[in-house]
């Protein structure tokens, strides 16, 4: 089955789309449907000497639109046109790199949640000293009940467990202290739900220990998502900008830095988002991978490569299945 892809969507598009799409179906086989404006689209295929097949769409939104008022007035919209793709069955999977609120607007409006669902959740990836966690929410929903919680927690545990291949995920709210008493009344109430259900909860995280990699679904409201997500890119760019800074201050450093080239270039990859593709859009009925907007072309070739999996994997149907025997009331 092929994944659609917003062919317009994000600030390098369609170049990046394009060339990501070609580099996803060169290293891993994987096919797409390119979404947008033919005319632009296709000689971009002819320069690289490819065939792939095109899906017109006369519109695209821009990341200055408001999404909702966007997705009404553009019906012919590329993010519009990939949704109903997948929607129809002519696609396994979305994979957007523009405007975030048009990709879950669009996802939203066209697939639905899944049943048990009050709203869905973005779950974005973020390395940790034992390899990678699993944030959600990342900002669909600025405020969240404890019942959203207590969804984003079963829906973040069975990505993990199905697609990133881990038994028994370890859960945990992220909160201003480890005491169950700590936090909003939504966030201390979810605790209470969480602690008797049947996942793996191991209580309530510091924003200091995400890092650590004791938890493998960290919980949280949009808002709060949001900021670290936004906080820990920053961080990693300032980071490798003050070594490098530090390393050519004199001879010395200059020295030590070529003797540690390499080893900064492998934990560069580990920091850089184009490696994990992008964060799935989990709740809804059929699967969006909602790639960062400065996405390159290796970023949406994983981005595709992460959509792939998922839907070899059927979590969509898996995570159907979860909610219909969920434990959780």
């Amino acid at each position: 089955m092929k994944i659609a892809i917003d062919a317009m969507g994000g600030d390098y598009a369609p170049e990046a789309t394009v060339n990501g799409a070609l580099l996803a179906r060169k290293l891993w086989g994987i096919e797409s449907i390119l979404v947008g404006d033919e005319a632009t689209i296709k000689p971009l295929l002819l320069d690289a000497k490819e065939e792939m097949e095109i899906v017109s769409a006369r519109e695209a939104i821009g990341f200055d639109e408001h999404p909702l008022k966007a997705i009404r007035q553009k019906k012919d919209a590329s993010i519009v046109v990939a949704a109903k793709l997948v929607d129809s069955g002519k696609a396994s999977a979305l994979v957007a790199a523009g405007s975030t609120g048009a990709a879950m607007a669009a996802s939203l409006l066209t697939y639905g949640r899944l049943q048990g669902i009050d709203r869905p959740a973005i779950a974005f990836p973020l390395p940790t000293l034992k390899g990678m966690s699993l944030v959600l929410d990342g900002g669909a929903n600025p405020e969240a009940s404890w019942q959203n919680l207590v969804d984003f927690a079963l829906l973040g545990s069975i990505y993990m467990e199905k697609v990133m291949g881990i038994c028994k995920p370890k859960v945990a709210l992220l909160n201003i202290g480890e005491e169950e008493i700590k936090g909003t009344p939504e966030v201390i109430e979810a605790y209470q739900k969480l602690k008797q259900s049947d996942l793996n909860f191991k209580g309530n995280i510091e924003a200091r220990d995400i890092i650590s990699g004791n938890a493998d679904v960290i919980v949280c409201s949009g808002f709060v998502g949001n900021i670290v997500l936004k906080y820990t890119e920053g961080l990693a760019t300032g980071l490798f900008t003050m070594v490098k800074e530090a390393m050519l201050s004199n001879l010395k450093g200059k020295i030590g830095g070529l003797l540690v080239k390499d080893n900064l270039r492998v934990l560069k990859a580990r920091l850089d988002y184009s490696e994990y593709g992008g964060a799935p859009l989990l709740g809804l009925k059929n699967l969006t991978l909602i790639s960062h907007g400065s996405s390159d072309a290796k970023a949406v070739a994983n981005a595709l490569r992460v959509a792939n999996t998922a839907s070899e994997k059927k979590i969509m149907e898996i995570t159907k299945e979860a909610l219909e025997k969920r434990a959780i009331t």
